[in-house]
């Protein structure tokens, strides 16, 4: 028989509209509060005053309510093992604006690319313009130079957010304004550098053309992530992605794994079994619940190949796991 579930934070928040409600069963009521959550929208001069404060626009995704800036480091010319890598292919950082349901505040998210003399000065920027640090660490090995990524957070109004997000860049390469002025266009893009129709029969998304780079990124829809009174979503943050680079019969892929902590050691044990190597296990974000752990992996070869490791990786999300919810503590 299928039973209905209901979370603390649900049950929370049925009990908050319980007393103009009396009437109703309390399942009826949970049930009401759920559907009507939506998190409230960027109105358009919250967006002007981002682009403001940057100096740069950038796209906003009306169904998750979440504005995003791009912020890739084009001032630096990567390698792995010693072959050039497009920045595409993960070297561009971002920030991304979403506001909590019930449109009191507002959270800003970011994952930045930084060398590492680059990042307790950041550090010190971020703690001194009212910002925190979520985590630290690599995504890659066998890069040059080597890069770590730093995910800063807060909370606050999107203007004050914005204002000090912008003083906490303002000084580093990742500031707009002290980026290299974008280079023509490729002649050659991950169109004609991949089958892309061989790939998204593969992977069963469809991906996007980046340069020379083709990526995937892929939401969790059957999970509902709330961190500090924001639902955690695709555009910020929350999301399986994969990068192709190179060419159809030799191609790098790096990407990332969103995943639940009981799903960690299948996804691993699955990324080897295709030969993909697994880089990094680390977390993106604080005060989520439930938490994610994020895994990072890095392969080379035919393009199908890789593809299909990325493919058998999303297959093991969302399914019960052999590992930690077995452990006895």
């Amino acid at each position: 028989m299928k039973t209905n579930t209901i979370t603390r934070r649900q049950a929370l928040q049925a009990t908050a509209v319980l007393s103009s409600a009396l009437l109703l069963p309390f399942n009826k009521v949970i049930a009401a509060t759920i559907i009507t959550d939506k998190t409230p929208a960027l109105t358009v001069d919250e967006i002007a005053g981002i682009d403001a404060a940057l100096g740069k626009k950038g796209s906003y995704k009306e169904a998750e309510s979440v504005y995003t800036i791009p912020l890739p480091r084009n001032d630096l010319k990567m390698k792995i093992k010693g072959e050039p890598i497009p920045i595409p292919f993960g070297f561009g950082g971002w920030v991304s604006f979403k506001k909590t349901l019930d449109g009191k505040s507002a959270m800003v998210m970011s994952d930045t690319v930084l060398q590492m003399e680059e990042v307790n000065p950041l550090i010190s920027a971020a703690h001194a313009n009212g910002l925190e640090i979520a985590a630290i660490h690599n995504h890659f090995f066998y890069e040059e130079p080597r890069i770590y990524y730093m995910h800063i957070h807060g909370m606050g109004t999107i203007a004050e957010l914005a204002k000090k997000y912008a003083d906490t860049i303002r000084d580093s390469k990742l500031f707009p304004a002290n980026q290299p002025a974008p280079s023509a266009p490729p002649a050659i893009t991950g169109k004609e550098n991949f089958d892309l129709p061989a790939l998204d029969a593969i992977v069963k998304y469809t991906g996007t053309v980046n340069g020379p780079t083709y990526k995937y990124t892929v939401g969790r829809a059957d999970l509902k992530i709330m961190a500090m009174g924001v639902e955690m979503t695709t555009n910020i943050g929350l999301n399986s992605w994969a990068s192709f680079a190179g060419k159809q019969d030799d191609a790098h892929i790096a990407g990332d794994i969103a995943m639940l902590q009981t799903e960690v050691n299948s996804v691993i044990k699955t990324l080897r079994a295709h030969n993909l190597e697994v880089v990094a296990v680390h977390n993106h974000m604080l005060g989520d619940d439930p938490h994610m752990i994020f895994l990072h992996y890095y392969g080379r070869g035919d393009a199908s190949t890789l593809a299909k490791g990325f493919r058998a990786a999303l297959n093991v999300l969302g399914k019960k796991s052999d590992g930690m919810s077995n452990m006895k503590m």
